[in-house]
């Protein structure tokens, strides 16, 4: 794991997060003139930019797959957050946000991520190789997830309008937490080999040489695990205050509100997108897929338990259950990607498709 230290200045990497948690400061709850949203917007990407700096020094510390793992809780921890937080306000807007936000996490992930790191690495590499053990089991605890919490609300009977009863909210959350508990197990202790990345087959190749840089010190991989904690808290809530006006701009394009919850997930996940295809440019896949399928899962198995605890105290319900056109496109993502990964190996076609398929999610968000 390359950490771009060389090439980073110290200080840019520092200050970053400490100005970005600033100016969230001065600007948290606030209606934000257009110039002000300019300022916050150019924060907001270099707090991103900084994130995965600092992730990669965490992740090049502790090694594969819990680099991986780490970003994914970290920012999915502080996604949750963002829900409750918006949900808590009463809005009646605000029931479907954690079905939208969740959903739009899957298809940015299963496919707009894995989309791109697949283009990419495969243009320069031209085929790009992954463990096929580790990745299937990913994308079917996703695909069981994804169904049982997101499906099912839309086709019970119990309850109206997509939504659960207190009982199979319950159910649902412990489902989840137990498969999200499982699939950690695996990736982590027993078949941690399964989520290494896999040496290329015309043996060591130029990008390899990065991974024999010495790992950063105990003392420079907590204080970058610090820093990655303030640059996602201000991301997120950056990505909040900035949240009216995507929603002003939503509504100036007569588009679904859903369109909001799709917005903000775009931002929220653009470090694991930015570290998932600088991995995939260095013929790591893997570490690519890891970062991809573990934000989906965690989105899910994190989500699912919060909201369901949160739903004791907060107003309104909570609408889980996918429209039919939601559910289709769902379903040939699972089915994309189940033959995508059972090969253990893709090129820019799969690549291609998968990223179809987003823009088929971004398209029919905006004109369903």
């Amino acid at each position: 794991m390359t950490t771009n230290a060389a090439t980073t200045p110290a200080w840019r990497v520092t200050a970053t997060p400490v100005v970005a948690l600033g100016l969230l400061a001065v600007v948290w709850g606030r209606t934000l003139p257009g110039p002000l949203v300019a300022v916050v917007a150019v924060v907001l990407i270099g707090a991103v930019l900084v994130a995965v700096h600092h992730a990669e020094v965490v992740a090049h510390r502790v090694g594969e797959p819990f680099g991986s793992l780490i970003l994914a809780i970290a920012v999915t921890v502080i996604e949750v957050g963002l829900i409750l937080s918006m949900m808590a306000s009463g809005d009646p807007e605000a029931a479907t946000l954690a079905r939208d936000t969740v959903f739009a996490a899957v298809m940015i992930t299963c496919n707009g991520i894995v989309g791109i790191c697949l283009l990419s690495g495969a243009l320069r590499h031209h085929v790009v190789l992954f463990n096929a053990e580790g990745s299937s089991g990913a994308l079917a605890t996703v695909a069981a997830l994804a169904t049982l919490c997101l499906v099912l609300p839309s086709v019970t009977t119990s309850t109206p309008g997509g939504t659960f009863s207190g009982a199979q909210l319950g159910f649902a959350a412990v489902v989840s937490l137990a498969l999200w508990g499982v699939y950690v197990f695996v990736q982590t202790v027993r078949h941690r080999d399964y989520f290494l990345p896999v040496p290329p087959e015309d043996g060591e190749s130029p990008e390899s040489c990065e991974e024999h840089l010495p790992p950063p010190s105990s003392r420079t991989a907590l204080a970058s695990l610090v820093l990655l904690v303030v640059s996602l808290v201000a991301v997120v809530g950056l990505a909040k205050t900035v949240s009216p006006a995507i929603k002003a701009g939503v509504n100036a394009i007569n588009a679904p509100l859903t369109v909001v919850g799709v917005a903000i997930a775009m931002v929220v996940l653009l470090p694991e997108t930015l570290a998932a295809v600088r991995a995939a440019r260095r013929d790591r896949l893997q570490t690519s897929f890891n970062l991809a399928l573990g934000s989906a899962l965690a989105s899910i198995g994190l989500t699912i338990p919060a909201i369901a605890v949160a739903t004791i105290f907060l107003p309104g319900p909570l609408v889980l259950g996918l429209s039919p056109i939601e559910m289709i496109l769902l379903a040939l993502s699972m089915l994309v990607g189940t033959l995508t990964v059972v090969a253990g190996r893709a090129t820019v076609l799969q690549g291609a498709v998968h990223l179809l398929i987003f823009a088929s999610f971004v398209f029919t968000a905006v004109a369903p």
